[in-house]
């Protein structure tokens, strides 16, 4: 099940669970769409992978499975 993380690993951004910015890798790294696009160029700085929208959890769902509070900040340097 996915974690559905807070916020954007570059720069902080919040991303609520129902957030359409919200881009995912298949490790889950968690960023915007802007530092995806401008920033990271559709590649993932921690696995090298590309990125996909992350799907929205059901409100109901979320009740059972609520969305992780852990924050990931590793802003991308030298890109």
């Amino acid at each position: 099940m996915l974690e559905i993380r807070p916020s954007c690993e570059n720069c902080n951004k919040a991303l609520l669970p129902d957030s359409l910015e919200a881009m995912i890798c298949t490790y889950e790294c968690t960023f915007c769409v802007d530092c995806v696009t401008g920033v990271l160029h559709n590649v993932c700085p921690n696995c090298g992978g590309g990125f996909e929208k992350r799907p929205i959890r059901p409100a109901p769902m979320l009740l059972k499975h609520p969305a992780s509070k852990k924050v990931v900040y590793k802003p991308v340097s030298n890109l």
